[in-house]
């Protein structure tokens, strides 16, 4: 019986502890502390660790997180334009240019064929949970894990750099095509003038 117990209680104990270790957003403290180190770069060093040589990267979070930020907000307008500032983005650029694609100055018809929605990422940010703060005040507060942020806004940079290399391309191509058919205009004008000093 004491035997049973006792493995009980070394179970129940191992499980508190395995709990313990695998929550992902539990405060870790981090040996950062190296003998012999010297700077190679801003935030980076080299030095020795447990008697190992190591490069060491330093960061303070919240200016990490800052940096993700700005970088991803900075590539959504690079793709979607920014209504704040006026600014088309690579979509705008490329609605301009199926719109003179399909002008009528181009031979076309005017109609713009577009299938495309903008599809803004960060639009999906944040729900605020509205009530009384401690201090009595009125207030709206998101609160999200550190490693959840991080992670959402690394999804949303793979996602806008690969969106941009294709509005990149289809902007490329569109103004391949505008400016074949400008060669092409051009070049009937010509035949056109010519004919008629012949004739």
């Amino acid at each position: 019986m004491k035997n049973k117990l006792l493995i009980m209680g070394v179970l129940a104990v191992a499980v508190v502890l395995s709990a313990c270790s695998s929550n992902p957003h539990k405060a870790e403290k981090i040996e950062t502390k190296m003998d012999k180190n010297s700077t190679v770069s801003g935030d980076t060093k080299m030095g020795i660790k447990d008697g190992n040589l190591v490069v060491q990267k330093k960061v303070q979070m919240n200016e990490e997180l800052r940096r993700l930020q700005n970088e991803v907000y900075g590539l959504e307008d690079r793709v979607y334009g920014n209504r704040k500032y006026g600014s088309k983005g690579l979509y705008g650029t490329l609605k301009a240019c199926r719109l003179k694609l399909v002008s009528r100055e181009m031979g076309g018809d005017g109609k713009l064929m577009w299938t495309e929605p903008i599809d803004r990422v960060t639009d999906k940010e944040e729900d605020f949970e509205i009530g009384i703060d401690e201090k009595e005040k009125i207030v709206g507060v998101s609160e999200e894990f550190l490693k959840d942020r991080i992670k959402r806004f690394k999804k949303y940079k793979r996602t806008l750099q690969k969106r941009q290399d294709e509005y990149e391309e289809k902007v490329d191509i569109c103004d391949a095509a505008v400016k074949s058919k400008e060669f092409e205009i051009k070049k009937k004008k010509v035949e056109a003038e010519k004919s008629k000093s012949e004739g």
